[in-house]
């Protein structure tokens, strides 16, 4: 079934197959932008999906998703965690 869809993938002329891939490749984007302002766990997760829908047809995300991933692999999660507040001792 997979190699069926790759089939029918490359049969597609290419000016269609970057028109699908921008047009589902930004949407993605576009709502992880939103969810940055609207309630929502999922922000990140679709800009990150966003990117590898659109590498796969332009250099230039693939170029933006290679340097999203070194800088994920930046960073440290137990850096992450909230420390807790030193207890006040009625000191200002």
């Amino acid at each position: 079934m997979r190699n069926t869809w790759g089939k029918l993938w490359r049969a597609l002329p290419g000016s269609v197959r970057k028109t699908i891939v921008l047009v589902i490749g930004f949407t993605l984007i576009l709502l992880g932008a939103a969810l940055v302002v609207l309630p929502g766990p999922f922000t990140m997760p679709l800009i990150i999906l966003g990117l590898v829908v659109l590498a796969v047809e332009f250099t230039w995300a693939e170029s933006l998703l290679s340097r999203a991933k070194v800088q994920v692999k930046k960073i440290d999660p137990r850096r992450l965690k909230k420390r807790p507040l030193p207890e006040e001792n009625g000191t200002p």
